[in-house]
């Protein structure tokens, strides 16, 4: 049996996409804008082993699935071509049969995956609960702590991992996030003299912009030390330190000061849908009356997809990162007391802004597999492509909510329209 046999027995219909293999055998169009060649047996027993996208992405990772036509930095139009002309299938039962008498059981037996996946805690035998402190913490380092240099190179010199917004398509990525950070700061309304605390602050991007362009007294709390002690140092580099500070700490343990405003760019994913109660309530405890939230995160399209996130994500980019719809995470906003005032998505912005980080990859390429290694740059330039083209598609969202801590006087700071446009 062919590898060739195998693509037909795990696929529905021909391929659009070329596949060539190890032992010759190839299948799809000759001439095809993009060509997969599965270079040994071990990426075939990933395939076989983890049916779907976990499989491929293991075979892509270990360097036995090798993609042309495309930079490893930047799949995204392989990426595309798959997800519309390969579509995978579980084999029937009589297909099975004859792959395993014509492959042998040996091929059945997993290989040991890439080292860049996430090690056991993520995995079934999980230990620890999941999205408690010390767990959250394993699973941020495992992200977030993987090398500063690595981040500068991908993010550029702002250091900011989160959706930018676009005045213009063309606009340069460190505009665009600087326009981002702006768009926050015009919807907490922070002036000078106030005190705003900004949860999963990752390189501290926010703080920095709040306390330089507007004089705001902040700080920001990270889980990552990495994140915390690159943040402090561009804090002191830019004259900041006398308003602006950083720390190495869980959200759950911020000052319980009220601040006039708390920001959250793109903390939500990690914190368990299920913990949305209590993260809205910590947060809404920590403004004072009137005070301005404002929750920036990556959602699923509707409530009917899973929140989990796929296997290969789980396992190599997000562990125990949690989605759900927008309406899901508005309603727990309301359910802790907050009033919503202002609600907007900004699926496209996000699209822009992964396909700005790939060119980042592409241009560093060599210096970012120098400095992580070339599974660990292959998972990043895989992850940032598929997830912009899900936000292309519709499939995930970004979700800005504003809310006030209004009082039971009806008192909110809020305007009658808003005042950041």
């Amino acid at each position: 049996m062919t590898v060739a046999d195998v693509v037909r027995a795990v696929t529905d219909g021909e391929p659009a996409v070329r596949v060539t293999a190890y032992d010759g055998s190839a299948i799809g169009p000759e001439g095809a804008e993009v060509t997969a060649h599965l270079a040994s047996e071990r990426g075939l027993s990933y395939i076989l082993t983890a049916p779907g996208e976990l499989g491929m992405a293991r075979a892509y990772v270990a360097g036995d699935l090798v993609v042309s036509g495309v930079h490893p930095g930047d799949p995204y139009e392989a990426l595309r071509l798959f997800r519309d002309g390969l579509r995978l299938r579980l084999p029937s039962p009589r297909d099975g049969l004859a792959l395993v008498r014509g492959l042998g059981w040996h091929r059945l037996r997993p290989p040991p995956p890439p080292p860049e996946e996430a090690p056991a805690p993520w995995r079934r035998a999980i230990r620890g609960l999941r999205h408690s402190r010390t767990r959250d913490r394993e699973a941020i380092h495992h992200h977030y702590d993987v090398s500063n240099a690595f981040y500068e190179w991908v993010l550029g010199p702002s250091m900011t991992y989160t959706c930018a917004v676009y005045h213009d398509p063309d606009d340069p990525l460190e505009r665009a996030q600087a326009a981002k950070y702006e768009l926050v700061a015009g919807k907490l309304a922070v002036e000078p003299g106030m005190r705003l605390l900004d949860v999963g602050c990752g390189w501290g991007g926010m703080v920095r912009h709040a306390a330089r362009e507007h004089g705001v007294r902040a700080l920001g709390v990270t889980l990552s030390p990495a994140q915390a002690e690159w943040a402090n140092a561009a804090i002191d580099r830019e004259g900041l330190g006398d308003l602006a500070e950083v720390r190495c700490m869980d959200y759950r343990d911020a000052p319980a000061e009220h601040f006039d405003a708390v920001s959250s760019i793109g903390l939500t994913e990690h914190i368990g849908v299920r913990n949305y109660p209590r993260y809205f309530a910590a947060l809404r405890d920590r403004l004072r009356p009137g005070g301005r939230l404002l929750n920036h995160c990556i959602t699923r399209a509707d409530n009917t997809m899973p929140t989990r996130f796929g296997r290969f994500i789980e396992r190599y980019v997000f562990p125990d990162a949690e989605l759900a719809g927008p309406g899901r995470v508005l309603g727990a906003v309301h359910d802790a007391g907050l009033e919503v005032q202002h609600e907007e998505n900004l699926r496209a912005h996000y699209a822009l802004t992964l396909a700005a980080w790939s060119r980042n990859l592409v241009e560093h390429w060599t210096d970012c597999v120098d400095d992580v290694g070339p599974g660990a740059a292959r998972v990043w330039g895989l992850y940032m492509a598929g997830a912009r083209l899900s936000f292309e598609r519709n499939e995930l969202q970004l979700h800005q909510i504003l809310a006030t801590r209004t009082t039971a006087r009806g008192v909110s700071s809020y305007p009658l329209r808003p005042d950041w446009t």
